[in-house]
C-alpha cells in the first residue's frame, strides 16, 4: 500500500485576458501622465473576460484616486448601447492604474467599486501599477456571491488592431483633467500665475521624454503579472 499523501492541486484562477492591442494603449495612458487614470474595459461578445478596448472618460485624476464624471459616464453607456453593446460588455470592467509600483486597491478603490458596481450582477477591478504589477478581482454580487482574484493575460488568438497612438492621446487629453495638490493651488494663488497646462497642441518636454520610447519594442517587456501582497506594498494610500 502506497502510504504517501498526493499534493492536491490548488484550482486555476480564472483569467482575465487582453488583446495585444487593449494592453498597449493601457500602458500608453498609464504612462502618459504622472497620475492615476481610469476607464472601462470593452469586452469581447462572446467573451466578456476578454478586454478588446479600454476607453476613457471624462474625469478628475489626481496621485492618488480618479473621480468620473456620472454625465460623463451616462453619456459613454448611450453611446455604447448605440454601437450595439450589452451593459456586460462595457459597464462591468472597471481599469485604472497606479503611478506607483503596488497594485493593491486601496481604500478609495473598494468604496467606489461598492458604490458604483455594488448593483452590477458582477463586476472586475483591474490596477495596473507603474512599476509594471497588476491585480484583478472578479466580484459576483447575485446568488450567494462572493468573489475571487484573475489571472492576466494576454490573447493572441485573434485579430487584433496595431497601435494608434495619436489617437490615444487625443483621447487622453480630452477626458483627464489632472486635479492640483493643494500647495500649488495655495502657490498660485499668492504669486497669481497660471499653472500651465498640457493640451493637444501643446505637449510639455516631459511628455517628449516619456513618449521616446519606441513603444512597439517595450510593451512587452513590462507585461510583469505577479501580484504583490499587501504587506509587500509600500503603505502610500
Amino acid at each position: 500500500m502506497n502510504n504517501r499523501t498526493k499534493k492536491r492541486r490548488s484550482p486555476q484562477l480564472p483569467s482575465l485576458r487582453f488583446s495585444p492591442t487593449a494592453w498597449a494603449k493601457l500602458l500608453f495612458l498609464r504612462d502618459y501622465g504622472e497620475t492615476e487614470v481610469g476607464g472601462f474595459g470593452i469586452s469581447a461578445a462572446d467573451g466578456l473576460l476578454l478586454i478588446e478596448d479600454i476607453q476613457l472618460v471624462r474625469q478628475t485624476c489626481s496621485w492618488a484616486h480618479v473621480a468620473l464624471e456620472d454625465d460623463a459616464v451616462a453619456e459613454f453607456f448611450d453611446e455604447q448601447v448605440d454601437e450595439g453593446r450589452r451593459p456586460e460588455q462595457f459597464a462591468r470592467v472597471w481599469i485604472h492604474t497606479h503611478p506607483g509600483d503596488c497594485p493593491q486597491p486601496s481604500g478609495v478603490d473598494e468604496e467606489t467599486f461598492e458604490r458604483v458596481f455594488g448593483n452590477a450582477d458582477w463586476a472586475v477591478m483591474f490596477i495596473l501599477a507603474r512599476g509594471g504589477d497588476c491585480y484583478a478581482r472578479l466580484r459576483f454580487n447575485s446568488g450567494p456571491g462572493g468573489e475571487t482574484e484573475l489571472r492576466i493575460e494576454l490573447n493572441y488568438g485573434r485579430e487584433f488592431n496595431g497601435s494608434d497612438f495619436d489617437a490615444w492621446e487625443i483621447e487622453y487629453l480630452q477626458s483627464v483633467e489632472v486635479e492640483e495638490p493643494a500647495a500649488v493651488v495655495s502657490r498660485r494663488a499668492a504669486t497669481d500665475k497660471p499653472v500651465r497646462r498640457r493640451n493637444a497642441d501643446d505637449r510639455d518636454q516631459s511628455h517628449e521624454l516619456a513618449c521616446s520610447v519606441d513603444w512597439e519594442d517595450e510593451w512587452l517587456s513590462e507585461f510583469s503579472f505577479a501580484n504583490r501582497s499587501e504587506e509587500e506594498c509600500d503603505d502610500n494610500f
